[in-house]
């Protein structure tokens, strides 16, 4: 019986991967769905009341994923962009471009979801802590990388000037990170790490799975905005031609 070979490196072509964004992307779109139903019926009503926050815990839920989610998406694109870079391959750039905005996005939740904890604990919505102003910069660096790409009309130029912005700025997200390890801030440290967590199996297991749930959206929708993104730049091509006929 011979055996089938899987050629991955013609997925690094912008028209094959169309088609296999396109057979990918509703699947994690399913489970992002499905996981984040559970995620949410455990968050709030299986995970007990915490004895020293009451209810208003349960925001965490929402933001520790968010807050991992804009950190891990920033050195995944930064990745993406020097890999780009260094090897001037096209689809490279696109799923720098694709990763942006979500990265964006999950970095203001981070934000705002912390706002609305740390008023009742801290007393206050905003704080200049180091993790809170790290994580602030790191939404303007988002925001810097969306408005570079817009404001450069070759889409090659822009992928290379973004990329050198996106890894320069990387060096933000182990800041963030280590904030609570290396200054004296209001900002708790972390609940789970290597060594084991400090939270109740209940409160534990919605954690992860949103933080599951929010990877599958994270590939959901950077495989369908890679769909877009490869065909507005290929559009000139007899491909893209034959495939929005």
């Amino acid at each position: 019986m011979k055996k089938r070979v899987i050629h991955w490196f013609k997925f690094s072509s912008p028209q094959n991967f169309y088609f296999l964004a396109g057979k990918m992307w509703p699947w994690f779109a399913a489970l992002a769905t499905l996981l984040t139903l559970v995620g949410l019926w455990i968050s709030f009503f299986v995970a007990p009341v915490d004895a020293q926050q009451g209810q208003g815990y349960r925001i965490i839920f929402v933001h520790v994923p968010t807050s991992q989610m804009s950190m891990f998406i920033y050195l995944v694109m930064a990745g993406w962009a020097g890999f780009g870079l260094a090897f001037n391959t096209r689809l490279s750039g696109m799923m720098a471009s694709a990763l942006a905005p979500t990265g964006a996005l999950f970095a203001f939740l981070s934000l705002v979801t912390g706002a609305l904890w740390g008023k009742p604990m801290w007393g206050a919505w905003w704080v200049w802590d180091a993790r809170l102003t790290s994580e602030l910069i790191l939404l303007f660096l988002y925001l810097g990388f969306l408005a570079l790409q817009s404001s450069i009309d070759d889409p090659r130029r822009a992928d290379k000037a973004c990329a050198i912005l996106a890894l320069v700025g990387a060096v933000n997200v182990p800041i963030i990170y280590f904030s609570v390890k290396w200054w004296n801030t209001l900002h708790q440290g972390a609940s789970v790490s290597m060594k084991g967590a400090s939270m109740a199996t209940p409160m534990l297991a919605g954690m992860l799975v949103m933080v599951v749930a929010f990877w599958m959206y994270t590939i959901a929708i950077a495989l369908l905005r890679v769909r877009n993104i490869i065909l507005d730049r290929e559009r000139h091509t007899e491909w893209v031609k034959h495939a929005v006929a």
